[in-house]
């Protein structure tokens, strides 16, 4: 998986007046759990916007003035309620021996049949909560849809993988296509496509006959 670069400083203080200090002057103030100790740091907030505003998955790689570096991943963000500014986040240390849950966008590949004939396509899930070894996390999860008909779906148990546990229940749908007003039957166009394939075949095949005759 790809990671973002975050630069930083430890914080030394991390009440309410050097918290708001921080985003007066337009910092983030931070907390990386999972080591011995909590770490408090702050970052600019221009830092996070390749990790905060993107549909992909990113790990961080949080790099301390002091030379520290830390492999992480985004667990809490805080917005302001009026003005969608960043208040707060907390990472969460990765390390390659401990498993770790994050949420991985799913992507479709392919075009579907069903779809084609009219169909809606319902992206069910368009996450999956995933928990693997950092090192092991994919980048996203692609789904191939180029065999769903009308009134198929895909489930979670097609998409098992040995590298990730995905921690949803197997039968819980990711993507479906269902029938609309417009549609047309699955089975009826590869019935019309059949008999369409077979009378130009025969419209072939009878010149070749009277030649010979």
């Amino acid at each position: 998986m790809k990671s973002i670069t975050i630069k930083g400083s430890q914080r030394e203080s991390v009440g309410k007046v050097s918290t708001k200090a921080l985003r007066n002057a337009g910092k983030v103030p931070c907390v990386l759990y999972g080591g011995e100790t909590p770490l408090h740091f702050s970052a600019d907030e221009l830092a996070f916007k390749k990790l905060v505003y993107t549909p992909n998955a990113h790990t961080a790689v949080i790099e301390l003035e002091d030379g520290q570096k830390f492999e992480a991943v985004l667990q809490d963000i805080q917005f302001h309620p009026v003005n969608d500014k960043i208040l707060h986040i907390d990472f969460y240390q990765l390390f390659k021996d401990k498993p770790v849950t994050m949420n991985i966008p799913v992507r479709l590949d392919g075009n579907s049949p069903g779809v084609r004939n009219g169909g809606r396509l319902l992206f069910r899930k368009r996450k999956l909560s995933i928990k693997a070894l950092p090192d092991l996390l994919p980048d996203f999860i692609t789904v191939d849809i180029s065999k769903l008909r009308i009134g198929g779906t895909i489930a979670v148990e097609t998409l098992l993988n040995n590298d990730f546990t995905i921690l949803h229940p197997d039968s819980t749908a990711v993507v479906q296509v269902k029938a609309s007003r417009t549609s047309v039957d699955d089975e009826e166009e590869e019935e019309e496509e059949e008999g369409t394939e077979a009378a130009a075949e025969g419209a072939a095949e009878a010149p070749a006959a009277e030649a010979t005759e």
